[in-house]
């Protein structure tokens, strides 16, 4: 297949295109790989389930170069981005459109599977566009301008568009209610509240959450009464939901004294026929606290369904007038096609073939798939983290703030950390900065280790750590991207970048998928212990890998 650059490239400054290409390419992958994490989260699914599927969603990624020639020859890739796009699209549309149906979870799944498909075509048509259509060169000074965009798309993905799902959910369904629980010595608790003494509720209209009672004290331990260390409230509706309506109430602390906690589950679910049926709910206090305490439970149930509706169908509508932006400013003549059947069959052997025959090839595979070992299950639990109940080992952070914290302190950090980490591999080269960006990818999700020993309920404490973790992030993510397009060099390097990003998926995928089990074993705080021990192969393989001493380097 032959390639022909064309006069018009000079008429399109790669300003105009770059950053909203990665930007595009960034958007469906987040949405796939992070914020449907989110989303199932708020919606009740297990950490356990929600890793598994989701990860899974990685297998387009993981066998793109099975169909990558056919992007090389089929079309140009200009026309893939443009189509793929408008897919994206509607399939974001369509997410929407089935959210609030009974089989929501099955329907949406499959329609991520079309993002997932969609997105992996993209990204071979997108990375083979930016290689053709810049130098070597401008390729390393703008991979960290791609990458910090990229980046951008997350976090507006997992920021503003989980911002405005959570401002949806905040002002649907129903009314918050908080809990005030004391903990006391026993001789000034006077009456124990159960089934047999709770008030007659006779109320309909809106419905409303009804907890009995608002407030509560519980026994400080006891040795001489050892069975005497908790208290019950009891939480219900005040009207029935429609029919096949079923009413989330999500009950926990939100701040306060940590030796408060819930016994049972803090999840309650309620119907048409169970509305009136008070559920009782347990408080315990810790055996060690000796001093009375205070906390702040709350009981939300904001609709969550239609909160992510509204978010993808605004997404939807966003990447279709991308696709009719792109369609517009991408630069044109800069390839030609052939799709003569015998390019179809013999360039694709030839194309694996020399991609595994390229020198030191086994260090960089080994590079790709343990490059990123801790972060591929760390970023499959930090939301549900973030979001989990204190008493389950999370921050009981709300949907707003999870996107907020990623939205805002998140794109500064991360883009500083992104475009120093370009400048300084355009400077240095790669080679001089490989091991410091290692260190910075995973030292600081150290911060994730005192997050959940600690439990801050200061959220300015949660932000800085966040923002620490993005900023290293941004910098040592710069020095992958960067390798990618170093084991890429030579013929071939759309669809060999592509077979370097099959393997950097692979990586995420299969640690991503048991991370959520191993989560609900170890709890959060074991969890993220191990995180840090996963670090080890990542500091091991930038320590061996070989790279070229002028790769990157401004050449005269």
């Amino acid at each position: 297949m032959s390639e022909i650059i064309s006069s018009k490239i000079n008429k399109r400054s790669a300003w105009l295109w770059v950053p909203s290409l990665y930007f595009a390419e960034g958007i469906p992958y987040v949405i796939a790989m992070t914020v449907s994490v989110i989303m199932y989260k708020t919606m009740g699914v297990s950490n356990t389930a929600l890793a598994f599927w989701t990860s899974v969603l990685y297998l387009p990624w993981v066998v793109k170069p099975l169909w990558s020639p056919f992007v090389d020859i089929i079309s140009t890739k200009r026309n893939w981005v443009v189509i793929t796009q408008f897919i994206l699209g509607c399939c974001f549309i369509g997410v929407a459109l089935v959210v609030q149906l009974p089989h929501w979870f099955v329907l949406t799944l499959t329609i991520l599977w079309l993002v997932a498909i969609s997105s992996a075509t993209h990204d071979i048509a997108a990375d083979g566009f930016y290689m053709i259509g810049l130098n070597a060169h401008k390729q390393t000074w703008f991979v960290g301008i791609r990458s910090t965009f990229y980046r951008i798309a997350m976090i507006v993905g997992q920021g503003l568009i989980v911002m405005l799902a959570g401002f949806i959910m905040s002002r649907t369904g129903l009314e918050p209610l908080n809990l005030t629980a004391e903990a006391v010595p026993s001789a000034e608790i006077s009456e124990v509240i159960d089934e047999s003494n709770l008030p007659e509720v006779m109320e309909y209209g809106k419905a409303r959450i009804i907890i009995f009672p608002e407030e509560i004290k519980l026994p400080i331990f006891d040795i001489s009464r050892p069975e005497y260390d908790s208290a019950n409230v009891f939480i219900r509706l005040s009207a029935p939901p429609e029919e096949n309506e079923v009413v989330v109430v999500n009950f926990g602390r939100k701040k306060g004294s940590k030796d408060i906690n819930l016994k049972s589950a803090g999840r309650l679910e309620f119907t048409s026929d169970n509305w009136n049926t008070p559920v009782k709910v347990t408080l315990k206090v810790d055996h060690r606290l000796r001093e009375p305490a205070r906390a702040e439970f709350e009981a939300t149930a904001g609709d969550a369904p239609f909160s992510w509706a509204i978010s993808f169908g605004v997404l939807g509508v966003i990447f279709l007038l991308f696709g009719l932006y792109h369609k517009w400013m991408l630069p044109q003549g800069l390839e030609s096609v052939k799709t003569r059947t015998r390019e179809l069959t013999s360039g694709w052997f030839e194309v694996f073939a020399s991609f595994f025959h390229k020198k030191e090839i086994v260090g960089g595979i080994f590079f790709l798939l343990f490059y990123r070992l801790a972060e591929s299950q760390l970023v499959k639990m930090a939301a549900p983290f973030l979001l989990d109940s204190q008493e389950a080992g999370g921050l009981a952070l709300t949907t707003t703030q999870v996107g907020f914290v990623y939205g805002t302190v998140g794109i500064i950090s991360l883009t500083i950390g992104g475009i120093l980490g370009g400048l300084i591999a355009s400077r240095d080269g790669l080679k001089k900065w490989i091991l410091w960006m290692a260190l910075a990818i995973n030292i600081p999700n150290l911060v994730y280790v005192y997050l959940a020993y600690f439990q801050p309920d200061n959220f300015l404490i949660v932000t800085i750590c966040v923002a620490i973790e993005q900023f290293g992030y941004g910098f040592g993510f710069t020095g992958y991207m960067l390798y990618m397009l170093y084991l890429a060099e030579g013929e071939f390097k759309t669809s060999h970048y592509a077979i370097a990003t099959a393997f950097m998926a692979l990586g995420m995928m299969l640690p991503g998928m048991v991370s959520g089990k191993l989560q609900a074993l170890m709890g959060y705080r074991a969890f993220f212990l191990y995180i840090m021990a996963c670090t080890v192969p990542s500091f091991l393989m930038a320590f061996l890998v070989k790279i070229d001493p002028d790769f990157g380097k401004k050449k005269e």
